[in-house]
């Protein structure tokens, strides 16, 4: 099964470019340059291609990184090291994205059923999968486990991205949100005990392991926590009018909380993740640019962490884990995910047309393949094709998934008509006036068609003050009639901005009459009255 070209995980410095290779000079930094500004340029073009194509992004970063390989144009890279020290500098970045850019209230009452996935879940899926890899494809135990580990962590940069563009309802969107934040740090855990096992640096018992990966996680959630709750008061005392310098400050608490973690051997990624999502739930000033900055730095270490990881995975080799990355993945995708969220989420009384979705919205991405280094960098043997077979299987299943994942939300019934997306902008008044702007897109089975803009009767406070239909613009008045494919444009005061999604995705769902639905039928208990 191991290809005939294997990866190294000794320091090698440079690129294969001229200079690289003994000091670096002021020629190498023109190169660096050179090549850097024009990868940026390529992902932008990509993000265009995204777009038009429905590929996800981070399929067409590593494309990048195949085309600028060995197998390319040249570039020779084979620093396993140097692969997993960035990868998780950027995993940071991506957590502190997600984290920040999270509301709680979206993701409250997610939080347990998704701590239960996140561990309870990931025992079971790297327990069918192990089984699979140990009776389907031969591997010994300890390999199948760490192969199963290395798979089991669903990624949250693929997650978020897919959560911008398929509109569900809050109970979905935040239980995956939680589970793509909390999940990294066990699964850290688990593949870097597996791989010192088989390298035989660590004979610890399971249970030994088993209390350590408690201890960590618990130290990284309450250090992540404090570092969040302090650091966002120092810095909300620090604010001033510059707005970039001060969301250069809320970044960097998270990546302290992450430091501060690390340095006591707890998990820096839980720490990292309850930071950012405490510090994003503050009431922060400056929060569009605080999130716009977040997002453009996890955008830049998605591009950059694919492209590494291209280039470390030449394309010549990948071509025989392809079947054995296909049975891992149906395995993974058809028995060991909807197993997890079976076993994780039935006692939450979650409904079966949510786990389906849940299940086929496990999306792999950049976690699994970053983990992949892990066993090459602690020496661990006969575990270089691993890598191979993970970048293959993520690029395969990416492919099947993310595309299918907005049908597959329409065929369950588990997709809202309307889709509510924040509009952040960086002026003053709007951040004196302590008001939000919010955009809504006008679904093709949304029962807002035919309703006029009075009967939304949107609390006090907030006013729908534009209505954007094909090339036309329209500034409503109270009889202005909806229709199928409006793009609305409210603006609502900070207070009363959850009531206004609530209201919308009501009247999107029952029509004008949306007030006389009972409470048991917006997700509530109580008895029939109209909502005012």
């Amino acid at each position: 099964m191991p290809p005939r070209a294997e990866l190294s995980s000794g320091f090698t410095p440079g690129f294969g470019l001229p200079g690289l290779a003994t000091a670096y000079g002021l020629d190498d930094l023109t190169w660096t340059l050179l090549i850097g500004a024009a990868v940026l340029l390529l992902a932008l073009v990509a993000v265009r291609i995204s777009a038009r194509s429905g590929l996800p992004t981070m399929l067409l970063y590593l494309a990048i990184g195949f085309a600028l390989g060995e197998d390319g144009l040249g570039l020779s890279f084979h620093d396993a090291q140097l692969t997993q020290v960035l990868g998780y500098s950027a995993l940071v970045l991506i957590l502190a994205e997600g984290g920040l850019t999270t509301s709680w209230p979206g993701i409250r009452r997610s939080v347990a059923p998704a701590a239960v996935l996140s561990t309870v879940g990931v025992v079971v899926s790297v327990g069918v999968v192990a089984a699979a890899g140990r009776y389907v494809l031969d591997l010994s135990w300890p390999v199948a486990l760490l192969v199963a580990a290395i798979l089991s962590s669903t990624d949250a940069a693929a997650v978020f991205s897919v959560l911008r563009h398929v509109p569900l309802p809050r109970r979905l969107a935040g239980l995956l949100e939680a589970e793509s934040g909390f999940n990294d740090a066990p699964v850290v855990i688990l593949v870097t005990a597996l791989s010192l096992r088989l390298s035989d640096l660590d004979d610890s018992t399971w249970w030994v392991l088993l209390v350590l990966a408690v201890v960590e996680l618990a130290g990284g959630a309450l250090i992540g926590l404090a570092t969040g709750w302090l650091g966002g008061r120092v810095v909300r005392r620090l604010a001033g009018g510059a707005s970039g310098l001060f969301a250069i400050g809320v970044l960097a608490v998270v990546v302290l909380a992450y430091a501060a973690a690390a340095s006591v051997h707890a998990s820096g990624f839980i720490a990292a993740y309850l930071a950012a999502l405490v510090l994003g739930n503050t009431g922060l000033p400056h929060r569009p640019a605080v999130h716009g900055f977040a997002e453009a730095l996890g955008t830049l270490a998605q591009i950059g962490l694919f492209v590494l990881l291209g280039l470390l995975a030449s394309p010549s080799r990948l071509p025989g884990q392809i079947v054995p990355a296909v049975v891992i993945g149906l395995v993974l995708l058809l028995v060991g995910r909807p197993l997890s969220v079976l076993v994780s989420l039935t006692p939450f009384r979650v409904g079966w047309r949510d786990q389906v979705f849940l299940s086929w919205a496990g999306l792999r991405g950049a976690v699994p393949v970053v983990l992949a280094t892990v066993p090459l960098t602690v020496g661990a043997m006969g575990t270089q094709w691993i890598f191979d077979l993970v970048v293959v299987l993520v690029v395969v299943y990416t492919l099947v998934q993310a595309p299918t994942l907005a049908w597959m939300a329409q065929r369950l019934r588990v997709a809202e008509s309307v889709h509510r997306t924040s509009i952040e902008v960086e002026t003053t008044p709007l951040e004196e006036l302590n008001a939000d702007l919010v955009s809504v897109s006008i679904g093709p089975q949304s029962h807002l068609h035919g309703v006029e803009v009075f009967e939304l009767r949107l609390p006090p406070g907030a006013a729908v003050t534009l209505v954007v239909r094909g090339s036309e613009t329209i500034v409503p008045v109270s009889t202005t009639r909806l229709r199928h494919g409006d793009q609305l444009l409210v603006v609502t005061t900070a207070a009363v901005r959850d009531q206004v999604e609530k209201r919308l995705v009501m009247v999107s769902r029952h029509g004008r009459l949306a007030g006389w639905v009972s409470r048991a039928e917006r997700g509530n208990s109580g008895p029939r009255r109209p909502v005012p």
